[in-house]
């Protein structure tokens, strides 16, 4: 594969992702080590959390040059990828006609972006048109080519998230009126979910397009790193319904999209954990992060009860250093699961651990 400067043992942790991700390290440990560094400390005292203005791209990717190059060191199981967070809600709404708005998070580094919901009712709908020429789409393929060319052999590029399904609708009408839609005018629903799965589709074409793969694969805020085209898919939406609303709405437009490619990872936040079983039987699912949400159990706390009811798709749960450090010890870690760490207190310390982490068997 290609050189990559700033994880100059990508080889090695291509291979080893891909044994988790083709299902074959049901014993195995892996693990991603967050160490904060001076990047994400000058970021918190240049910005403050909240809305904010449309980031300067320039500035943008020279934060995440300076980032990753900060976990060259590490010797982790994390291919280094800077992430399009702007794009990440915003573009899919803004490219209807949405209304846009910037929120900086100074925990992470990043700039998100959300879209008002637009609509009171459905009138509107048939004059929705999109196309490459929108202001928004050429905004999204300048922030590609201007990070793919930053980012030339030093680091990956990750996808980002889909809007499709319900979550596009939520741009349309907001989440109340999606839900009571399903009721009152599903007719009108399916047109949309049909209509955002064209808008998906020319998204993650051009990213696929734009965006060279890393040893075949696609490289990961969710996943670290996954074999073959893989899209970053989001049912939040279901979370507040039930598993059965989620077989009548969710399974047929995330089994579609993720068809179109070669897969794709979800994420599940605390309040949607009952979807679990079922998401593990979609098709073309090749990982699920487990969220963290106040008022719901952590999921490493719980990781023996979810590592059984995920059967062998492979699962990302979020952990402390120092919990990660005591179970690894106490051999308490499941296998088949990728560990984010987070307030890892330096390289070496992730790097002590990580011997210990490749050398466990679950």
């Amino acid at each position: 594969m290609e050189v990559l400067a700033y994880k100059p043992h990508a080889e090695a942790i291509v291979q080893r992702l891909r044994s988790l991700y083709e299902r074959r390290a049901s014993d195995r440990i892996f693990a991603r080590m967050n160490v904060s560094g001076e990047t994400l400390k000058r970021f918190r005292q240049e910005h403050r959390s909240g809305q904010c203005a449309d980031p300067h791209l320039d500035e943008r990717i020279e934060f995440w040059d300076r980032l990753l190059a900060e976990s060259a060191a590490v010797e982790d199981d994390a291919i280094p990828a800077a992430y399009l967070s702007e794009m990440d809600q915003g573009l899919y709404g803004g490219l209807v006609g949405g209304e846009v708005r910037f929120q900086c998070n100074t925990n992470t580094g990043w700039v998100s972006s959300m879209v008002v919901p637009m609509w009171t009712d459905w009138l509107p709908f048939d004059s929705l048109r999109v196309d490459r020429g929108h202001p928004w789409f050429r905004r999204y393929v300048r922030q590609l080519d201007l990070y793919v060319d930053r980012a030339a052999g030093k680091f990956g590029i990750s996808h980002f998230i889909l809007i499709d399904g319900l979550n596009f609708v939520f741009e349309l009408l907001g989440a109340t009126a999606t839900y009571l839609s399903l009721h009152t005018h599903s007719e009108m629903v399916s047109r949309a979910i049909d209509f955002a799965f064209g808008v998906n589709a020319m998204v993650q074409d051009t990213f696929f397009e734009k965006v060279p793969l890393v040893a075949g694969g696609t490289c990961s805020n969710m996943a670290s790193w996954l074999p073959g085209r893989i899209v970053s898919e989001s049912i939040d939406p279901f979370h507040m319904t039930s598993v059965d609303d989620f077989q009548r709405w969710g399974r047929e437009p995330v089994e579609r999209i993720l068809g179109w490619y070669d897969g794709g990872v979800l994420h599940i936040h605390g309040n949607g954990r009952h979807l679990l079983e079922t998401a593990c039987s979609l098709a073309g699912v090749k990982a699920i992060l487990m969220g963290d949400d106040r008022g719901f159990p952590l999921a490493i706390d719980i990781v023996k009860e979810l590592r059984k009811r995920a059967g062998d798709v492979p699962l990302v749960v979020l952990v402390d250093f120092a919990t990660f450090a005591e179970k690894l010890d106490r051999h308490e870690l499941r296998g088949g699961i990728l560990y984010k760490v987070e307030d890892v207190p330096d390289a070496e310390a992730a790097n002590r651990c990580m011997e210990k982490v490749r050398q466990y068997r679950a």
